[in-house]
């Protein structure tokens, strides 16, 4: 393992693996591992599988982390099956998603933390639907909704409730300007509506 910064520029823990088995643990079943016996703050938020790791020319068989790659940006090995996004909210939290955690894609069914998220990920990307969708949404939504999908579920409610305050809004703003004779008005056409359909 070791420290590195990733393309925003905050340090991330990177595990450097080689596999014993194959087909290679996912990352998925690696961080569970790891989540059981260390504290969040020390699993790495990203794991480079390699077929071997490079040793100095000395021959003392110390790690060369010079030699050792960069993570990059594609998209982890995880459990979950790669979704595209299926509406405009899913793709615009895909979008911000990969652009704060530098990765090519992100599915519907990934988990931020699996993909390598931290807490400063996080509320750098929560700032940023916050922006992109105009609704508050607090840090903790994303631990009760870690995917893109159950996410844009909560920007869609936040939405909807927006919607319908602004539309309460608009509907007192209406009816506080009309006049006594308007008022009436429509008072009797909703009556004489109601008595029809009776």
């Amino acid at each position: 393992m070791t420290s590195r910064q990733d393309p925003s520029g905050d340090a991330q823990l990177v595990a450097y693996f080689v596999p014993s088995s194959r087909p290679a643990p996912t990352v998925s079943s690696l961080r569970n591992f790891l989540s059981a016996k260390l504290p969040d703050y020390m699993i790495p938020s990203a794991f480079v599988k390699l077929d071997t790791i490079p040793l100095t020319a000395t021959g003392s068989r110390k790690v060369d982390r010079r030699a050792l790659p960069e993570p990059g940006n594609k998209r982890p090995d995880v459990d979950t099956l790669y979704v595209t996004p299926r509406t405009l909210a899913e793709e615009q939290v895909a979008k911000i998603w990969a652009e704060v955690l530098s990765l090519d894609l992100v599915g519907v069914h990934d988990n931020f933390l699996e993909l390598g998220g931290h807490s400063l990920a996080a509320t750098r990307m929560v700032s940023r639907v916050i922006k992109t969708f105009q609704v508050v949404i607090p840090l903790r939504s994303l631990l009760e909704a870690p995917t893109v999908a159950e996410m844009a579920a909560i920007i869609a409610e936040r939405q909807a409730k927006k919607l319908s305050e602004e539309d309460l809004d608009r509907v007192l703003t209406e009816l506080g300007s009309l006049s006594d004779e308007q008022a009436q008005q429509l008072v009797s056409d909703q009556t004489k509506t109601t008595s029809a359909r009776d």
